[in-house]
């Protein structure tokens, strides 16, 4: 799991076309996130060459906790870089 989010904030979230960050809304009441993906090929183990049909990626983090709020810091330490508030 440790080195899925590495690669997933290091690696996969800077290649998605016009990334801002993810969205901060996205956590259920008892704490759980949810991110999607349109498509897989922005993982690098993947050659665009070799897919035939794009497909879409559902990432669920399930938190054993029941408050959103401690969910975001755990994840933000992760380094999940979730988008800035607009001023």
């Amino acid at each position: 799991m440790y080195e899925f989010i590495d690669r997933l904030t290091n690696i996969v979230l800077p290649r998605v076309r016009d990334f801002h960050g993810v969205n901060k809304k996205a956590f259920d009441p008892q704490g759980n996130y949810s991110l999607g993906l349109t498509e897989q090929s922005v993982f690098p183990e993947l050659n665009f060459e070799d897919i035939s049909q794009l497909h879409g990626l559902q990432i669920n983090f399930v938190i054993n906790n029941s408050n959103p709020e401690k969910s975001r810091v755990l994840l933000e330490e992760f380094g999940i870089p979730f988008e800035k508030e607009a001023k």
